[in-house]
C-alpha cells in the first residue's frame, strides 16, 4: 500500500526534477516535523521555544534578539512575543545591555537548561527511529547534499 505522502509526490512526475526535490524536501520536512511535537508537547513547549532554547544553550553565551532570529531554523513573525512566553516560564532571561541600551541581551536560565537536558534523550531517541535506518554514511551525505543545496546564493 501507498502513503499519502508518496502518492502525492507520484502525482507530480511531470514537473522538473528539481521540483520533485523540493516537494520531497517539505514532505519529509513536514513530517519529521510533525513527530517531534509529541515529545515536546509532554513538556509543554512549542518547537519554536525549544529551537530558541537551544541556539540560546548552544551559544554559551547572551545573545540579541536578531541574532536568535538568524539562528531560527524557521522564521518567526513575532520573536518578541515568543522570547515573552519563555521568560514568562523563566525559561530564559533578558537584561538591556550597559554599552549599548539597544540592545536586549538573552540568556537561558537553569531551569531553561534542565528543560533541554530533559528533553536530550526523548528528542535523540526520536531523531533515531527516524532516520536511523539510514546509516551513518548516507546520513552523511545527506547532510553534505542539503548544505550544498543550502550554500547557492539565488
Amino acid at each position: 500500500m501507498t502513503s499519502p505522502t508518496r502518492s502525492a509526490v507520484k502525482t507530480r512526475r511531470t514537473g522538473a526534477l528539481e521540483e520533485q526535490v523540493f516537494v520531497n524536501l517539505m514532505l519529509t520536512g513536514d513530517l519529521l516535523a510533525r513527530r517531534l511535537e509529541p515529545v515536546l508537547k509532554a513538556a509543554e513547549i512549542s518547537p519554536t521555544q525549544y529551537n530558541v532554547l537551544r541556539i540560546l544553550r548552544g551559544a554559551g553565551d547572551a545573545l540579541a534578539c536578531g541574532e536568535i532570529a538568524d539562528r531560527m531554523i524557521t522564521r518567526e513573525p513575532d520573536m518578541t512575543r515568543l522570547l515573552d512566553r519563555l521568560e514568562k516560564r523563566r525559561l530564559i532571561t533578558r537584561a538591556r545591555q550597559q554599552a549599548d541600551r539597544r540592545v536586549v541581551a538573552t540568556r537561558i536560565t537553569p531551569k531553561g537548561l534542565e528543560l533541554l537536558e530533559s528533553l536530550d534523550a526523548p528528542v535523540i531517541q526520536m531523531h533515531k527511529r527516524q532516520l536511523g535506518h539510514l546509516g551513518q554514511a548516507k546520513l552523511r551525505q545527506l547532510i553534505e547534499l542539503l548544505e550544498e543545496a543550502r550554500s547557492r546564493k539565488t
